[in-house]
């Protein structure tokens, strides 16, 4: 384990990308394939490959307690300590005492750590964590925190452990990520390559694929400079999901990784009907159905000719969009996040749908090097066929304006369908995009989706084959109440900003600051350094990691929308709020009131 760690901290000191890959390939070479193997998923930052559904069950805190423990440091000597690393695992090879000696390996850490994923109840998982960081010297110690926490913090991604494999073991960079790819095992990746095997691989279902990501732009002219003709999707405000779908079982993994399968208990029996095993693509919305849940439809295809003059582009292809019912507001579902049990009542009064964009994997064959189109026509054939619940009609063709043309029908029996296909449109013109635009936001989702054609799927990266468009929907300004030092290049700044806006009272006309939100992006270096000093120099009550500060400076906030919460005092949260601007040309007294709070909030519908 002590190679292991020092390896790390070699890696940590160089900021070359190619010296850390020679670190790591020279590390695998020299160790056994078994050593190798477990140290590549460490050297990821994990305790266990992406694929195993095993957690550690350890706590922040409950590490923190461990360490303070062995330490016998006092509370306050953490947080100082803290302050100055930002870093768990560091605070930890600060603090600890080295032990009279250590003879620690890095598999009698895996193997702690399998029987701590093992061990029932806090108390047992405790003292095994305990015993295990006893044993371990100081820098030992801290890579074993951050690899529990599953933050290396050194700058190796797992893209460079890939890199390290192929060049260890002489196999090309492709090879390689496609097998770990398939495995969700870096590990059993590593035994492959060094075997010369790495073609063996092949797809192992319920271990969720990276997400393939999508640009922002800023206008439906940018949007079309990349492509001539898009496939335009609307961009709904849900949780995006993975299903995977296998001889009757099934597992919805979100766009973290996570299992969230037991949040949605109406999805699975809906998708266990599907004819062949599949990995879907798509978004979570929390969906308000039609009045009447007769027949709905989606579409999807090749775009036909120009409209008239006189005739709206996919004027049809929007009422077909609008007859699938509408996504409701985030916050709604937010009531159904996180949840292990969900009531009857909340089925009831929060309904979802899976509304399903995207097939990776389909009748045992992997489609992410098809073509979109391809891929969306293989979505179509895979929902058309027969499932439980959900029958549907003949394919029929229908030419509309720049849409998409072949149709399916959902017959719901036992009431709305939970899998709905996205619908589709085409457009090769900046007014045919934004008329889907405002049609979009009419329904009440962010904005548009906005896809290649040609394009294949490529798990976990961001490029411009596919595109977002959306447009804010509001800002506030706001007054800073509070404020946090930042992790990782922002250790010993002041930049995470808790803000807050008026509430005041309609009688008196007396005014208090209210926390609505929180946000750490937007402001550049040069400024979170200079109001890291204008915060230590203005701070109200010193609470080591926090600080609550004087309430004079106001910042301009953008964010996707307005929630209800009782999170914040204000009784609302942004999503995704981001600093647009500070404003010292305004007072605190100038800030925003709940009351625009909820205008915002009331205009979402």
């Amino acid at each position: 384990m002590q190679q292991f760690a020092k390896t790390c901290d070699a890696i940590a000191a160089t900021t070359k990308k190619g010296l850390k890959t020679t670190l790591v390939a020279d590390y695998f070479i020299a160790n056994t394939a078994d050593v190798a193997a477990v140290s590549a998923v460490f050297f990821s930052g994990r305790p266990f490959p992406l694929w195993k559904e095993s957690t550690l069950q350890i706590g922040g805190r409950s590490l923190w307690k461990i360490i303070e423990e062995l330490s016998g440091r006092k509370e306050k000597d953490l947080a100082e300590a803290y302050r100055r690393h930002g870093d768990l695992g560091a605070v930890a090879a600060d603090v600890l005492p080295a032990p009279a000696s250590s003879r620690l390996s890095v598999l009698d850490v895996e193997r702690t750590f399998r029987q701590v994923a093992a061990a029932n109840g806090a108390a047992a998982r405790t003292s095994l964590v305990r015993s295990l960081l006893s044993q371990a010297t100081p820098l030992e110690a801290m890579y074993i925190v951050k690899i529990m926490t599953g933050d290396l913090r050194i700058g190796l991604k797992e893209s460079l452990v890939e890199q390290a494999i192929a060049k260890a073991f002489s196999s090309t960079l492709a090879a390689v990520q496609r097998a770990n790819m398939l495995l969700g095992d870096i590990g059993q990746t590593l035994r492959l390559a060094a075997q010369g095997n790495l073609a063996q691989a092949r797809m192992r279902l319920f271990h969720p694929l990276g997400f393939m990501l999508a640009s922002p732009v800023e206008s439906t002219e940018e949007a079309l400079s990349y492509f001539a003709e898009a496939a335009v999707e609307d961009k709904y405000d849900g949780i995006r999901a993975q299903a995977h779908v296998s001889a009757g079982e099934v597992k919805i993994f979100s766009r973290t990784r996570d299992d969230i399968t037991e949040s949605f208990p109406e999805l699975p029996p809906e998708l266990a009907g599907l004819p062949q095993d599949a990995i879907l693509d798509g978004e979570i919305v929390a969906w308000e159905y039609p009045s009447r849940p007769a027949t709905v439809k989606a579409v999807v295809g090749e775009p036909v000719d120009q409209p008239s003059s006189d005739e709206p582009a996919s004027e049809a292809g929007e009422e077909m969009a609008d007859s699938l019912g509408r996504a409701r507001p985030f916050s709604v579902l937010q009531q159904r996040l996180g949840r292990k049990q969900v009531s009857d009542t909340m089925l009831r009064e929060t309904p979802v749908a899976y509304v399903v964009f995207d097939v990776l994997y389909a009748n045992g064959e992997l489609l992410i090097d098809r073509p979109f189109e391809e891929r969306a026509r293989v979505l179509d054939s895979l929902l058309a066929l027969p499932r439980n619940r959900i029958h549907h009609g003949d394919t029929e063709t229908r030419r509309n304006a720049k849409q998409s043309t072949f149709l399916f029908e959902e017959e719901v029996e036992d009431g709305p369908a939970a899998i709905i296909r996205a619908p589709v449109f085409h457009a090769s013109s900046s007014p045919e995009l934004e008329q889907l635009f405002v049609a979009a936001r009419a329904r009440g989702n962010e904005g548009l989706m906005i896809k290649d054609l040609q394009s294949p799927y490529t798990p976990g990266k961001r490029g411009k084959s596919w595109l977002k468009i959306k447009r804010e929907l509001a800002t506030l300004d706001v007054v800073v109440t509070a404020v946090e030092y930042g992790h990782g290049k922002r250790i010993g700044v002041l930049s995470d900003y808790t803000f807050a806006v008026w509430d005041r009272d309609a009688d008196t006309n007396e005014a208090r600051l209210v926390n609505i939100g929180k946000a750490y992006s937007g402001l550049t270096d040069a400024e979170i350094a200079e109001m890291t000093e204008w915060f230590l120099n203005h701070t109200l009550d010193d609470q080591g990691f926090r600080r609550v500060v004087e309430p004079k400076i106001v910042l301009e906030v953008a964010f996707n929308n307005m929630m209800q919460s009782d999170r914040h005092e204000s009784g609302y949260a942004l999503r995704f709020p981001r600093i647009v601007r500070l404003r010292p040309d305004k007072a605190a007294e100038d800030a925003d009131t709940v009351q625009r709070a909820r205008e915002i909030w009331e205009s979402q519908g």
